[in-house]
């Protein structure tokens, strides 16, 4: 059981990817948030409320399998709560809003600068592990809403 949460917690395993390739967790969270962008594109022809269902199932399993973590501890190959915030930052949106709604959640997120992501990170254990993530992924979004009404 330990295996797979903490396969899921990888993100499928990408959360991986840059310790093997350079022996270091940094850049791992952009591993996680990339693979959001399939994951959004495959459900966004279905809708709205598919979206809604998918990005609370990711927030779920994210929060069970964050839970790999020592209290206190985030490390950088856990990357669900990435795959989880950019999701919800790119939510609905297509086109050029998409890539700024998901550019923005990640800015977000790596910075902690916008209001509340430091906040929520500093919850801690498993709900901070996904919190800061999904409040940067609500900035993401934002951001992608107000370009997309601006180039409608």
């Amino acid at each position: 059981m330990t295996s797979i949460r903490r396969f899921l917690a990888a993100g499928l395993g990408v959360g991986w990817i840059p310790g093997k390739i350079r022996g270091s967790d940094d850049g791992a969270g952009t591993f996680g948030a990339a693979l959001a962008i399939p994951l959004a594109l495959y459900t966004e022809p279905l809708g709205t409320s598919i979206q809604l269902a998918t990005l609370l199932g990711v927030s779920a399993v994210g929060m069970w399998a964050a839970g790999v973590a020592s209290e206190g501890e985030d490390p950088g190959w856990i990357v669900i709560d990435e795959v989880a915030g950019a999701f919800l930052g790119v939510l609905t949106l297509t086109g050029w809003p998409f890539v700024i709604g998901w550019i923005v959640a990640r800015v977000g997120d790596i910075t902690k600068r916008f209001p509340f992501v430091k906040w929520a990170e500093d919850i801690g254990g498993p709900v901070g592990i996904m919190a800061d993530d999904l409040v940067a992924g609500i900035w993401g979004l934002l951001a992608g809403l107000i370009a997309q009404s601006l180039l409608a």
